[in-house]
């Protein structure tokens, strides 16, 4: 399973519509982060900030969606809400979409209920999101991501009912990986870009990959 990380991050200004279309031409599902505009819309933006992605600057939620709506999101792109991400993918792509910021998930489940999109995967580094996601959606499948900074366990994911761990590739090990499968759990490692990377994951069993460049990864595994 191959994931378009931010869309296709290398490829196009992340997470805009373009960057996510480029991703659905060669990957199974394609990647967003959520935040929240200072007057309750759910955007899509990696940083808490607007300055490295945006020609905007300060906190995203300082801002409402008009003012953000305005700023430029590279090659003349805006910043996409949930909304329109849902309606864009549809049935033509499953979509993975990050919980940035915990006390946004009734919203989000509303948009999710309201679009009910084919296939959806519900992520967090935040352990409450997942939980509360699980709550209010429990036919939603979610996935609890793993890092350095978050060296959560798979014991943790198997307690919030998660159905996958997303593990950074640079503390995964195979050990890891099997002790998910043996739970029921899918492993999707990220982000992975060269060829090197896609090998490694490839004996190491895994059931996914984020990359930024979903085509090339394409490439990759077809071959």
């Amino acid at each position: 399973m191959i994931i378009g990380h931010r869309g296709a991050k290398a490829l196009e200004p992340e997470n805009t519509l373009r960057a996510l279309r480029r991703g659905m031409d060669c990957a199974n599902y394609v990647e967003i982060d959520v935040r929240m505009s200072s007057d309750g819309e759910l955007v899509v933006i990696h940083d808490p900030t607007l300055e490295r992605t945006t020609n905007g600057t300060g906190r995203v939620g300082d801002h409402t969606f008009r003012e953000l709506r305005e700023l430029d999101a590279g090659k003349g792109e805006k910043i996409p809400t949930l909304s329109e991400v849902l309606e864009l993918t549809g049935g033509s792509s499953g979509l993975v979409l990050e919980i940035k910021e915990p006390g946004t998930e009734d919203l989000i489940s509303i948009e999710v209920a309201r679009c009910r999109p084919d296939r959806l995967l519900v992520v967090s580094f935040h352990e409450e999101s997942i939980a509360a996601i699980g709550k209010i959606l429990p036919d939603t499948a979610t996935g609890l991501i793993i890092s350095e900074k978050n060296p959560v366990s798979i014991e943790n994911a198997c307690i919030l009912g998660a159905a996958a761990v997303l593990t950074k590739m640079t503390v995964l090990k195979p050990a890891m990986v099997t002790e998910a499968h043996e739970k029921g759990l899918m492993v999707i490692s990220w982000t992975l870009n060269t060829r090197k990377d896609y090998h490694a994951a490839e004996m190491m069993n895994v059931d996914g990959i984020a990359t930024d460049d979903p085509c090339g990864a394409r490439h990759y595994f077809s071959a």
